[in-house]
């Protein structure tokens, strides 16, 4: 009985030692390109997932309509798309973080769901105002407002229903064609010497 109780007492103090060497020596996989820990997907997302469901808002503030998914399609372009990517565009250095970047505009590899399109816009909401830890999504609410975090989300919520053409143009990173003035000559100024 005496071994087994030296035994937990050791493992109990030794345990802890361990892992801290193990953190010391630098050997966690910290670089983007270490192989993931065992059930780090499970340890990670289970709370996320839990502490989003608490916090979720019950109803959405604005409507769906032209207006709201443009101005969300702004936001998404000049907030969202260097890491998520454009409309039928990839990002370039999304898929090479960790965890990769999900890109919000294609179709899952095994059913029609475009990006985060079967979440709800609470839900999208809540991680653009929140942020997510250890994955390089930010938390927006200190950048966007209120208003522009739902646009934003309900964009994204909308991304497997047809949109307004003025959204898909900004969506693929193209500048809208607005005619530029014709430029008119310039005129020389007149200098005034005074003699006194």
């Amino acid at each position: 009985m005496g071994r087994i109780l030296l035994g937990i007492i050791l493992g109990v103090i030794l345990t802890p030692l361990v892992v801290l060497a193990w953190f010391q020596f630098g050997k966690p996989p910290v670089a983007v390109a270490d192989p993931p820990l065992p059930s780090e997907k499970l340890i990670t997302s289970v709370p996320l997932s839990a502490r989003i469901h608490r916090e979720l808002a019950k109803n959405v503030p604005i409507q769906v309509d032209e207006n709201n998914l443009v101005a969300g399609a702004h936001i998404y372009r000049d907030q969202c798309a260097a890491c998520h990517g454009f409309h039928g565009k990839p990002s370039s250095f999304g898929a090479h973080m960790f965890p990769d970047t999900p890109p919000l505009w294609e179709k899952h590899r095994n059913n029609d769901v475009v990006g985060v399109s079967d979440d709800p816009a609470s839900e999208t909401y809540w991680k653009v105002a929140n942020g997510i830890r250890l994955t390089g999504m930010p938390a927006y609410k200190q950048v966007l407002t209120e208003t522009q975090m739902w646009q934003v989300s309900l964009l994204l919520a909308n991304a497997d229903k047809p949109l307004p053409p003025a959204a898909i143009e900004i969506l693929r990173g193209e500048q809208p064609q607005t005619p530029t003035p014709a430029a008119s000559p310039a005129k020389p100024k007149k200098m005034a010497l005074q003699s006194k």
